[in-house]
């Protein structure tokens, strides 16, 4: 899945935690009754990012039929968060299904969500910030079923036209600031991103800032580091040579790479995928983001394979767990839609057989993972509409709002 802000969703899915907990006792303390017949039927929700996504997971799902005689019934969602609170609201949760980072914590402190986690032999193949994200009051909740960095994708057409060479590809901020201005001109934007956290949260942590502590026990958020961070993205804003995505009518990055909107985008591996299918015709590069005055910094984005705990499958439903993120599947799945393994095993082959995302797999060793904390999507989504005018608002301004949210959710959230 591409991860970008879905405001809506998030307010729809927040008010229908805050009336229903989206738990799966609210009602009773019962322990759900388990099906232990040998074959089984299990229902699996996804949030598909295309028809290639949907036919990956419905293909593995037909051979773990084979495989287990179980039957999987594999379903897309049109709203995952609205779904998902609706099922577990009304104790007809999916048995599988995606969890995103934003909303686990949610999910997990509400008992939504089986904690099956530490019973995965293996699980230690899988990243220490991925398992770290889907970890709830010391437990593995849930497996991290895919990978995702950010790189900056350079469009090389454009790049050969301003003069530069790969030479001249940015390893600093200041050389990024350099080229995005030799690259603004006649239409096109040097540099050009979502005006989300999501993306420009990478200059934070370049700058050796970040929104908490490691731990996720405190606000990090209004330190000068964050502000460096912030400041050097107000820069160039206003010298032109970077713009929004929305600024140059495009939805994302993407887009305007591929119109030729944009020299440079800062994106994920998703790209890949859209590039090829709706501009097959454009040139790119993928390297890794420029480091800042603390050295390289990205952001990891995951989903995890929730379980839910009121199912009455829940053995069944781990098992084809394990079947959907082996190393073997995750590599099928990389092949058939664009994303990286979560399994450090299955990360090292795939980086063989794809060197043009290596900027992206090389990005893992210091991505800095998604803040999982109750009731704090709504502090990030206030976040992000903030940093919509950051090009005339001080850094510090919008860093002190974010701070003070924060603190009110960090202190309701643990």
């Amino acid at each position: 899945m591409v991860p970008r802000t879905a405001a809506a969703a998030l307010v729809t899915c927040a008010a229908l935690l805050a009336a229903t907990g989206c738990s799966s006792s609210f009602s009773d303390d019962k322990e759900t009754k388990q099906d232990t017949s040998a074959k089984q039927n299990l229902k699996v929700l996804i949030a598909t990012s295309g028809d290639a996504e949907t036919k990956a997971v419905k293909d593995a799902a037909a051979a773990y039929e084979k495989q287990s005689g179980n039957k999987v019934t594999v379903e897309t969602a049109k709203d995952m968060n609205q779904q998902l609170a609706q099922g577990f609201a009304g104790h007809k949760a999916p048995d599988v299904f995606y969890v995103n980072s934003d909303m686990f914590a949610n999910y997990a402190k509400a008992g939504s969500l089986y904690a099956y986690g530490d019973k995965i032999k293996d699980k230690d193949d899988f990243a220490e910030q991925l398992r770290a994200s889907f970890s709830y009051d010391g437990k593995l909740v849930c497996l991290p079923k895919d990978t995702s960095t950010l790189a900056l994708a350079i469009n090389t057409d454009l790049w050969k036209k301003a003069g530069l060479t790969e030479k001249d590809y940015p390893t600093s901020w200041e050389e990024l600031r350099k080229v995005a201005g030799k690259l603004t001109g006649d239409g096109v934007t040097g540099l050009v991103t979502s005006d989300e956290y999501q993306r420009l949260g990478v200059f934070m942590k370049q700058a050796g800032g970040w929104i908490t502590d490691a731990g996720q026990t405190k606000m990090t958020a209004d330190g000068a580091k964050n502000a460096e961070g912030l400041g050097f993205v107000k820069s160039l804003l206003k010298s032109g040579s970077m713009k929004y995505a929305k600024q140059v009518d495009t939805s994302w990055g993407g887009e305007a790479l591929g119109k030729g909107k944009a020299a440079m985008t800062i994106e994920g591996n998703w790209l890949t995928g859209a590039m090829k299918l709706d501009y097959p015709d454009v040139k790119y590069k993928v390297v890794e983001l420029p480091a800042g005055p603390a050295g390289k910094g990205t952001l990891a984005f995951s989903n995890c394979w929730g379980v839910a705990a009121e199912s009455a499958h829940r053995s069944a439903a781990v098992d084809l767990v394990k079947y959907l993120s082996s190393g073997e599947q995750q590599l099928k799945f990389a092949e058939g839609f664009g994303v990286m393994p979560s399994r450090t095993s299955a990360l090292a082959e795939y980086a063989k057989q794809e060197p043009d995302s290596k900027a992206w797999v090389d990005a893992n060793a210091y991505a800095q993972g998604p803040v999982t904390i109750a009731g704090f999507d709504k502090v990030l989504s206030q976040f992000n509409t903030e940093l919509q005018s950051l090009p005339t608002t001080d850094p510090k301004k919008i860093l002190a709002d974010l701070q003070r949210n924060g603190e009110q959710a960090l202190a309701k959230g643990n």
